[in-house]
């Protein structure tokens, strides 16, 4: 598998991340270890969590998905040739349970640090990233933006220096970004820049074909800045693969089993999916494949995070890297993207 430099670092990943978000919920220990034994075989090298996994988020599971990494790590070895990536949560709905509700202050970020240490069964973190921002900004889908200069939000510079102090402990390799919009990219790199702290190395942010709103904004930056992107849902929770047009629900299914996550369901989102399954269909493609392959193919990508409950999904995802999408493929991509413009943002 083809490997990518992240950031400005002298670290490779591979072009495909595995994401372990369902681990704890809608997958067992067994099955994660399975799939971390086909990624791993198939050369993906980076790996991808967060202490608020599974998802979605309860108290009685929260911090399982690290665990079942660790587990694994513990049991299989090899750490050093693997890229481990995890998550600080900020603030929000449903998370009392974590640390009696979390902000992204100096000391949560060092006790979050600690925990996740403990559970994935290592000294180091490779990439700690932020997972949403601690103030009223953009990001889950959010359109508009109303200011509040007297909102209660947790400074930048203060999250940024529990940062730079893991770094300095040797606890964290590299630091990152999530759920981002541009001017908080930017103000973690002025800021980085101002008291010499480690800078971001990479933004993960949602990006697939039904909402490719990256590409304004962040992407120069990401370009730019080195701070590459992290794509996450590039299938959009599955639904870029077709199985819930026509009000199908699969069994099993996530958005099956979970009616909360509704950013890529509904009308505004049936029509454009059925472009893109007949399209890829049409050029004998698995939607699934063209999808995946098409995000995998943009020059400000690092990394492709994939997700799946099942090692046969797993194994379709991974075999998307041997797929190049034609010319005229990528012209028909973006004639419908004119037509489609950002239905799920």
């Amino acid at each position: 598998m083809k490997q990518r430099k992240l950031g400005h670092t002298d670290i490779s990943v591979s072009e495909l991340c595995l994401g372990t978000m369902t681990w704890g919920e809608q997958n067992t220990e067994a099955e994660a270890w399975a799939q971390l034994d086909l990624a791993t075989a198939e050369g993906v090298n980076f790996i991808d969590a967060a202490e608020m996994y599974p998802v979605p988020p309860r108290p009685e599971t929260q911090g399982l998905t690290e665990q079942y990494l660790g587990n694994w790590l513990a049991a299989r070895g090899g750490r050093e040739r693997l890229v481990i990536a995890t998550k600080v949560v900020g603030p929000g709905d449903s998370l009392g349970h974590i640390r009696n509700g979390p902000r992204l202050t100096a000391a949560q970020v060092r006790h979050a640090c600690d925990a996740s240490l403990r559970r994935l069964q290592t000294d180091y973190i490779d990439l700690y990233q932020v997972h949403w921002p601690d103030r009223n900004t953009n990001f889950f889908g959010r359109l508009g933006y109303d200011h509040d200069p007297a909102e209660d939000a947790t400074p930048i510079e203060e999250t940024l220096g529990a940062l730079a102090e893991l770094v300095q402990a040797g606890k964290v390799r590299h630091i990152g970004l999530s759920n981002e919009t541009p001017w908080g990219v930017m103000e973690y790199l002025r800021l980085a820049e101002s008291h010499n702290w480690p800078r971001p190395v990479a933004i993960q942010n949602p990006y697939n074909l039904l909402n490719r709103s990256f590409e304004v904004g962040l992407a120069e930056v990401a370009c730019r800045e080195q701070v590459g992107l992290l794509a996450y849902s590039p299938l959009a929770f599955g639904a870029l693969s077709g199985k819930y047009l026509h009000g199908m629900k699969p069994e099993g299914a996530r958005l099956t089993l979970f009616s909360r996550f509704s950013r890529y369901t509904g009308e505004h989102s049936d029509a454009a999916i059925q472009a893109y399954v007949e399209l890829a269909r049409a050029h004998g493609l698995s939607p699934v494949h063209m999808a995946l392959a098409y995000v995998t193919s943009r020059g400000f990508l690092t990394s492709n995070i994939i997700g799946a409950t099942s090692v046969a999904q797993l194994r379709e995802n991974l075999d998307s890297t041997r797929v190049v999408l034609t010319d005229e493929v990528l012209t028909e991509i973006e004639q419908l993207h004119q037509i489609y413009t950002y239905p799920c943002p």
